[in-house]
């Protein structure tokens, strides 16, 4: 995390025994925390307090640490989540970045790791945005996070949404797997993994398939590009 102090993290675990023993090491790293037991309590003290990092547990009494995501994100908590969990499916992983969690730690992990986690969530800073993005009929709004294609309006997931983003903020540019997943997760996804190419198909499968277009092209050996034009028929 920055040097900076007053570096604010809020820690959510219902095991106090975790809880503590992560706050005092965030403290003796020069961090503030705090602390919430529940994801309802989560809520309240995120819209009340501007954290620069949320430490999100998955299993958690009442909500759990997805559903607590989701609502902070709907809330308008843009604050980066690491999320922890016991558990390292590939479907707990997809749930908790389209529910638009910024980073992802299975347990048991290394302190070490923690810090080095949440230096990766603080080290891009706040995002400058535009208030629409426009390819061709392709069209984003980043405040209001809707996409639409002509009069169309598309759903997309969290994840969905933020890849879209960097494809339509940097339009007819090459972007490498690794630049799309630092930009769009902040998650230190292992070279071999293909989730790039899972959210690339599934962003397909939404904003052209169904208009008979190709706005996002396989640049082969390089990564993919977003057509500034929006799309060619495919």
């Amino acid at each position: 995390m920055p040097d900076d102090v007053g570096v604010r993290v809020l820690i959510v675990e219902d095991n106090v025994k975790m809880a503590t023993l992560i706050r005092r090491g965030l403290r003796a790293d020069g961090l503030l925390a705090d602390v919430a037991v529940k994801g309802e309590d989560a809520i309240w003290m995120a819209g009340a307090t501007d954290y620069d990092a949320i430490i999100l547990d998955v299993m958690l009494p009442g909500i759990d640490g997805f559903e607590t995501c989701r609502k902070l994100r709907e809330d308008g908590v843009s604050s980066p989540v690491l999320m922890l969990t016991a558990r390292d499916s590939i479907e707990d992983r997809i749930a908790g970045l389209d529910g638009g969690a910024d980073d992802y730690l299975s347990k048991p992990f290394s302190f070490g790791e923690l810090l080095a986690r949440l230096r990766a969530l603080s080290r891009r800073g706040p995002i400058e945005r535009a208030p629409v993005l426009v390819a061709g009929d392709l069209r984003l709004e980043p405040a209001t996070r809707r996409v639409q294609r002509g009069s169309t309006n598309i759903d997309l997931t969290a994840k969905e949404f933020a890849l879209l983003e960097v494809f339509m903020s940097r339009p007819g540019e090459i972007l490498e797997r690794f630049q799309l997943l630092e930009h769009a997760w902040d998650y230190d996804y292992q070279n071999r993994s293909n989730v790039v190419d899972v959210y690339v198909r599934y962003l397909r499968q939404k904003v052209d398939r169904p208009f008979g277009v190709e706005s996002i092209e396989t640049v082969r050996n390089m990564g993919y590009r977003m057509r500034a034009d929006g799309g060619r028929p495919s």
